[in-house]
């Protein structure tokens, strides 16, 4: 059983969801002070920065603007004007957990299960966000704020809880208290300007400091000390010396998506102006993440399905819709679209062709001003996250019902029309279009495919990754899937993907590289380990240093090895990040570097002491070092927190075996069964443990209670119980069983002939 890499996107990325909200919210320029007189002990003014209040005292207009949107309200000192929850002495009580909401001496206080599981009061040192929900933040000490996971939803005035299915246990990674809720670890980068972690590992502590409480001016512009050194003199040689911009940075597309976006981080200090990519890799159109044809799944905000667009290509950018400082949109409903769609497409657009008479009963088919006609529900799905906040899809997809039938993808027909099916929606857009809309190009295809590992859809993703049409994340993503499906049939499409030049197809041949087989990679992707855009570099020097020889690099050698300065980079941007931590540990063992590794497992397991994949890796590093003593301790502690975890208790087993401890690994085995019951080798090691054990038969009963004809693997040791037993009947029906999966096999096709003789059939 090799090494579990535990891989920082899933747990990670969904983690990030939490709390970088759609409209981030904050507080308002110039106003943090007026709402109360307590100073933020975690304000401090970092070099290059300035006090906001610098900045509104000559932007008043954009201040007052900036002051209403909800960026200005992103997080906030707990007190009467930012507290908008009941704290009037009222209970929530979910699955028995009851939390009371209290006021006491002007704060706000919280009784509710403790990281001990014991009841608690807890001080709300913080608001977070702003509508449709807010959080509230504790002080656990040690310097973590911890995101309470009851929220105040602002709408129907009342308290929910956000979480899925049954409440986190106390000390385990998704209790309140635990590192999933953690403000420093999951929130900070986006509610704050310049917020630092500042994580402390010796002390295993948080010196978290930021320039303002909410995001501020400065989020969005960059520290401002030049630019007032500049107003302030006014000098003409201060001028020359800061530059054009007059000391400010200049705003693009990469401000926004620094936090609207699906991402982690590779490098730590992002400031405004800077590339996107040299300092986060967003996640590309994963099945667990996003629908067969882009449009959002799981929380992933903005930046991916906007980069699919035909908006995206044609230039167009945040702004163009959303004013700046108010973060509201720059007209109301179709108004907004018709900026642009119209008969004659604005001149900077023409050759993109947008123009058209949209916004009339002809095209939409619905009163003009009723909710149908409104281009956004047409083009914009809405899916709600954290069970109250609707999101809109930034595809602009057309909608595709028929694609709806097939792969239960989102279309606007339905979204509206409730009580309405998909094929109903289709009918009604042939009767309304005609049927060529359903022959309109579509990734759908090609990714649903691939999610299901059908070789046929490498085709169809060979195809997008050759469309010129097709944007960047679509290439990138397209060549990740290809690879899942194909392994080393792909690896010269992987090559070519590496030469590309958007930045998002080489991510997705460096990621790509992991699924080829080790001796394909270097070929593949080499190249990448000196490419000029970091989540490249780091995602290729992290495929590549699972080979343990590094003599093969050769000439590649010296970008390698500046390579993993990158590496190493990104793991200290996640310091405090259970699962980065983790990942690293398992590129140094794949490097031969045990010591190295065990201490990085156990720095993963101090971050978060419920990451069982910390413990896996951390058991198979002793059993690779032949410490199986140790390897057995390792599984039976990842068992005492998860033990209803069916991979703990498999590789548990295999721990007592190898201790030639067989009853209790015969004991392990079972659990891990009963846990897993579809796991035909969870089943198949079971019954090997209990031929060894002298039980053969029971080993066999183990083998037919699965009922698998179709697992050639299992029906092989079912036969070799069934003629060890001399029960002639039973393994001749899993003998033609299995000559039915291997019809070329000779030796399969001569044992059923023995097996029909013995037992008298023709």
């Amino acid at each position: 059983m090799g090494s579990v890499h535990v891989r920082s996107t899933a747990i990670y990325q969904a983690a990030l969801g939490l709390c970088c909200l759609l409209a981030l919210t904050g507080q308002a320029v110039g106003a943090e002070s007026a709402a109360t007189a307590v100073v933020d002990p975690l304000i401090s003014m970092h070099e290059g920065f300035v006090d906001e209040k610098k900045c509104a005292s000559c932007h008043t207009d954009e201040a007052e603007a900036f002051a209403k949107s909800h960026h200005a309200k992103a997080m906030a000192l707990a007190g009467d004007t930012t507290v908008r929850a009941d704290f009037n002495d009222v209970q929530f009580d979910h699955d028995g957990i009851v939390t009371s909401f209290f006021r006491r001496d002007g704060r706000s206080f919280v009784r509710t299960e403790g990281p001990d599981g014991k009841q608690a009061e807890f001080e709300v040192k913080y608001t977070f966000a702003y509508e449709p929900l807010q959080q509230y933040l504790i002080d656990l000490g040690g310097g973590r704020l911890q995101a309470l996971d009851i929220a105040w939803d602002t709408n129907k005035q009342e308290w929910f809880w956000l979480g899925e299915g049954k409440p986190a246990r106390p000390g385990s990674t998704y209790h309140w208290t635990g590192p999933f809720y953690r403000w420093n670890r999951t929130c900070i980068d986006c509610h704050s300007t310049d917020p630092q972690t500042n994580y402390q590992p010796q002390a295993n502590e948080y010196r978290s400091t930021y320039v303002a409480t909410s995001i501020g001016c400065q989020s969005c512009h960059g520290g401002g000390a030049k630019h007032v050194e500049w107003a302030e003199t006014k000098s003409q040689a201060v001028l020359t010396t800061i530059g054009p911009t007059l000391g400010l940075s200049e705003i693009d597309a990469s401000t926004c998506f620094g936090c609207h976006s699906r991402r982690t981080k590779v490098l730590d200090g992002y400031q405004p102006g800077q590339r996107f990519l040299d300092h986060f890799s967003p996640a590309l159109l994963r099945s667990d993440l996003y629908f067969p044809d882009g449009q959002i799944l799981d929380e992933v905000f903005e930046y991916g399905s906007f980069q699919q667009s035909k908006m995206a290509k044609a230039g167009v950018t945040c702004l163009d819709c959303h004013r700046p400082h108010e973060a509201t949109l720059k007209a109301e409903g179709n108004a907004l679209c018709t900026q642009c769609h119209t008969a004659n497409a604005p001149e900077r657009f023409v050759k993109f062709n947008p123009g058209g008479d949209f916004d009339t009963p002809a095209h939409t088919h619905h009163p003009m001003g009723s909710s149908g006609a409104q281009c956004a529900n047409c083009h914009m799905p809405q899916r709600t996250y954290m069970k109250v906040d609707p999101r809109r899809d930034h595809s602009f997809v057309t909608p595709r019902p028929d694609l709806s039938e097939m792969y239960g993808t989102p279309n606007g027909c339905t979204t509206c029309h409730a009580g309405k099916t998909s094929a109903w929606a289709a009918e009604t857009m042939d009767k309304w279009y005609g049927t060529a809309w359903r022959e309109r190009s579509t990734i759908a295809h090609a990714f649903a495919g691939a999610a299901q590992n059908d070789p046929a859809s490498i085709s169809a993703l060979r195809k997008l990754v050759a469309d010129s049409d097709q944007a960047g994340i679509v290439k990138g993503s397209a060549i990740t899937a290809m690879s899942r499906v194909g392994g080393a049939d792909v690896a010269a499409d992987v090559e070519a993907a590496a030469g590309h030049s958007d930045p998002l197809v080489r991510l997705g041949a460096a990621e790509a590289a992991g699924n080829l087989p080790l001796e394909s990679r270097l070929k593949a992707i080499g190249k990448l380990l000196g490419d000029d855009t970091r989540a490249v570099r780091v995602a290729a020097v992290t495929a590549l240093g699972r080979i343990p020889s590094l003599d093969f690099l050769g000439n590649e050698r010296r970008t390698f090895e500046a390579a993993i300065e990158d590496l190493r980079a990104y793991v200290q941007a996640n310091a405090d990040v259970a699962e980065v931590q983790n990942n690293y540990g398992s590129f140094l063992l794949d490097q031969q570097r045990l010591n190295e590794a065990e201490k990085v497992f156990r720095q993963a397991l101090v971050l978060d002491p419920a990451f069982s994949g910390a413990r896996i890796n951390l058991a198979e590093l002793y059993r690779a070092s032949g410490q199986n003593e140790k390897s057995e301790r390792s599984y039976a502690e990842a068992i005492a927190i998860s033990p209803e975890q069916a991979d703990l208790r498999y590789g548990h087993a295999l721990s007592l075996v190898r201790i030639k401890a067989l009853p209790d690994a015969i004991a392990e085995f079972e659990m891990a069964v009963s846990l897993d019951p579809d796991n035909s080798r969870y089943r198949t090691t079971l019954a090997i443990a209990l031929d060894s054990a002298g039980r053969t038969a029971d080993a066999l009963a183990i083998i037919d209670k699965a009922g698998r004809e179709t697992d050639a693997n299992m029906l092989g040791v079912a036969i070799q119980f069934g003629l060890k037993l001399r029960r002639f009947p039973e393994t001749l029906k899993h003998a033609e069983a299995l000559a039915r999966l291997q019809p070329n096999n000779p030796q399969i096709a001569d044992l059923v002939r023995q097996l029909r003789a013995v037992v008298g059939k023709n």
